[in-house]
């Protein structure tokens, strides 16, 4: 989708929910999703913006929207825009004025931001290995998450350091078609046919 192509909000925003069910509460990669997916706590924010600015102002609504409503109402903001970052590089370089958006706001230990792309890759694996998966949405995704929230799921796991090791297992071990299966992204689909 390039950035002057009209966005069209209802199917992004289903094809999100679609991504949260089927992948990090289907497949379990975030423990910590499924109680405020099911308690409608999960803000999903689709952005029009055709600049960085634009998209910036989008964040600062956004985090004073999380910051300023009760968490039991409001517990974790999804900002998405299907236009803006079609690459991952500048979707990463990117991030640097995300993160500084929080210490303008003075939010630094109280909002993490977690990134999702679609074509996320950690520069430390090979470009097809599956464990890019664990990070990758339909959309570039910027997901503004409470601390607190954090540090009480982390305390209440038995383990949270295992699982990000557990996810990348699962990703290589579903393989292609596996994940084609959640039919969540289309370039595996378009593969298997």
């Amino acid at each position: 989708m390039e950035p002057t192509d009209s966005i069209d909000e209802a199917a992004v925003v289903e094809q999100m929910r679609a991504w949260i069910e089927r992948a990090v509460i289907g497949l379990n990669l975030c423990p910590y999703a499924k109680a405020v997916w099911l308690n409608q706590q999960v803000r999903i924010r689709v952005s029009d913006a055709r600049h960085i600015d634009h998209f910036l102002e989008h964040l600062d609504e956004e985090l004073e929207r999380l910051v300023t409503t009760d968490p039991k109402v409001l517990d974790t903001t999804l900002l998405v825009d299907p236009t803006l970052f079609p690459d991952f590089a500048t979707f990463n370089d990117f991030l640097d004025l995300a993160e500084a958006c929080l210490e303008d706001h003075d939010l630094v230990g109280v909002i993490q931001i977690a990134s999702f792309h679609p074509q996320f890759q950690f520069a430390e694996e090979p470009e097809g290995d599956w464990s890019h998966y664990t990070n990758r949405a339909p959309y570039p995704t910027l997901h503004l998450l409470r601390e607190a929230s954090i540090a009480q799921a982390v305390a209440d796991h038995p383990n949270p350091d295992a699982i990000w090791q557990r996810n990348v297992a699962l990703m290589r071990e579903l393989g292609r078609s596996g994940l084609a299966k959640l039919g969540i992204w289309p370039e595996l689909e378009d593969e298997k046919k």
